[in-house]
């Protein structure tokens, strides 16, 4: 896990780019957020099928560290804790939409399936 934000050196601005994206559930976790906007920890992991708390602990905190996500913690009982994208993580999701438009138009070339959050959810179970 990281213990600082990642600073370099870098090849080049698409390494710099990968290096805060680069884990397996990063760029799920933006996507979620961009499209639900500001998401509990557990709406988080049921939006992510797959992955386990550890993991997205481990991801959520470098991805603060990083200046991608906002942590709110509330004072109450229970404890209340939200997520949502910093100015930082929306224009890092924009610039992932080209990504994800090249990677529509592969499913559609190779003929892969998308899975919906609710088959993932029953396949996780």
């Amino acid at each position: 896990m990281a213990t600082a934000a990642r600073r370099g050196p870098y090849f080049c601005g698409i390494d710099a780019a990968m290096d805060v994206v680069a884990g397996k559930w990063k760029s799920l976790i933006l996507w979620e957020l961009h499209h639900h906007g500001i998401r509990r920890f557990a709406e988080l992991r049921r939006g992510l099928p797959g992955v386990s708390e550890k993991m997205l602990i481990q991801h959520l905190r470098e991805m603060e560290e990083d200046g991608l996500v906002h942590r709110e913690v509330y004072r109450e009982v229970p404890p209340k804790v939200e997520y949502s994208l910093t100015e930082h993580g929306v224009s890092l999701n924009v610039a992932l939409a080209s990504l994800g438009e090249w990677g529509t138009a592969r499913m559609g070339r190779i003929g892969a399936e998308k899975i919906s959050g609710d088959v993932a959810a029953t396949a996780r179970r």
